[in-house]
């Protein structure tokens, strides 16, 4: 057996980041950018007011009060091509140009207008209330670099660029593949002997939550030929996943079968629970990646090894999972050689440190606990008993699809 962090080298090594693509920003959304992207605009492209009032120079303000004459009105979107000279004021609004000879603005609270002039009650320093030229950002700049993930906040930042095309990288297309004679899909007849499948639904929300493409081929009963004909399937996908059929045992027929089509295995069998009897090699060429069958091994090995590889075909930065520490809440026993990866409920103890505890039952076909969880506590090899109070790391689970 090999550890987690071989198994993930070898993995990524075997993946090359896919080509880009020119999108339209409206398109963008969980997006991953090829390029870096500079802007085609100063923002603000001129000094502007930031509040409702009325825009003066500063040196007319030595005495309050103080009163002003009226020479213009701007609003937003509009300018005022004339100057303001010295005991003059013009009323402005959010967003207009400041008037040439202007430099400050006084909220329309601290005033009293009756007709054309302005008494101004309160004083104030140059520049208050005025956004500068460039405050922003200023042409050239470049903002936002390639492997970012477009988030809501930066598609905002991308129309404000002027930006209306990008260049990312094409969205991965995930090919999944699960095995078994026992299972079949929710809403199908269920025999007596069978199960209802959740591993390649819950893989294929994973993709996409991913921002790639899940390409389902279905599910391939437990005799080689029906296996090779409905992998073939996949052909065009840039990652092909399997559920089911790689651990030891004369049922499983996965590396058998696709060996005689093509499947070059890379390695077999990972030192951490659960997930053992992962595989990974290429098929006809295509990078593939087999998960055990057991729903939960199943998850956190897409969690561990699934995500990061589709980061890797996106040109995503590399994120790493969401790894941080908590305190144990529980006792956990000593672990053997293998990783372990706990199923745990996270909260906010009284003190403001977050506290996780265990779930007692730790069976990898449970689903229930699965999505109870917020995170995994993840345990080394042979690592010692550990009390309540200890600090342990844990890896939190995303806490939604695209980020904001």
């Amino acid at each position: 057996m090999i550890s987690v962090e071989e198994a993930l080298a070898r993995l990524l090594a075997l993946i090359e980041t896919l080509p880009p693509e020119q999108v339209a920003l409206s398109d963008g959304l969980g997006r991953v950018l090829a390029e870096d992207v500079a802007t085609r605009r100063t923002q603000p492209p001129f000094a502007v007011s930031a509040m409702d009032g009325y825009a003066v120079r500063a040196d007319d303000l030595g005495r309050i009060p103080v009163e002003l004459r009226i020479v213009a009105e701007v609003p937003a979107g509009a300018g005022f091509g004339g100057h303001v000279g010295p005991g003059e004021a013009a009323r402005i609004f959010t967003g207009a140009p400041m008037p040439e000879g202007t430099d400050t603005v006084i909220i329309q609270e601290d005033t009293e207008r009756t007709n054309d002039r302005v008494r101004v009650l309160e004083a104030t320093q140059p520049g208050r209330y005025v956004r500068r030229e460039g405050l922003d950002f200023t042409t050239g700049e470049v903002l936002l670099s390639a492997g970012r993930r477009l988030t809501a906040r930066d598609i905002g930042l991308l129309a404000a660029m002027n930006r209306p095309w990008l260049f990312v990288r094409r969205r991965p297309r995930i090919g999944i593949l699960s095995t078994g004679d026992e299972i079949v899909m929710p809403g199908d007849p269920i025999g007596p002997h069978q199960i209802v499948s959740s591993n390649s639904l819950a893989l294929a929300a994973i993709v996409t939550a991913c921002g790639a493409i899940a390409v389902s081929v279905g599910n391939a009963p437990d005799d080689p030929e029906a296996l090779r004909r409905i992998a073939a399937a996949t052909r065009g996908v840039d990652l092909l996943v399997t559920t089911g059929g790689a651990s030891v045992g004369e049922h499983d027929l996965v590396r058998d079968a696709l060996s005689a089509d093509g499947f070059e295995l890379d390695f077999w069998q990972i030192a951490m629970r659960p997930g053992k009897p992962l595989m990974v090699g290429r098929y006809r060429a295509t990078p593939m990646l087999g998960l055990p069958g057991n729903p939960v091994s199943t998850f956190v090995c897409a969690m561990l090894f699934l995500i990061p590889a589709i980061e890797r075909l996106s040109g995503a930065a590399a994120a790493g999972n969401s790894a941080s520490t908590a305190r144990l809440g529980a006792a956990v026993a000593r672990n053997d050689r293998r990783q372990d990866y706990l199923r745990a409920r996270l909260t906010r103890a009284a003190d403001g440190v977050d506290e996780v505890f265990p779930f007692a039952v730790q069976d990898s076909s449970m689903m229930r606990l699965l999505a109870a969880a917020d995170c995994l506590i993840l345990r080394p090899p042979h690592a010692v008993a550990a009390a309540p109070g200890e600090t342990v790391p844990i890896i939190r689970f995303p806490a939604g699809t695209w980020p904001i």
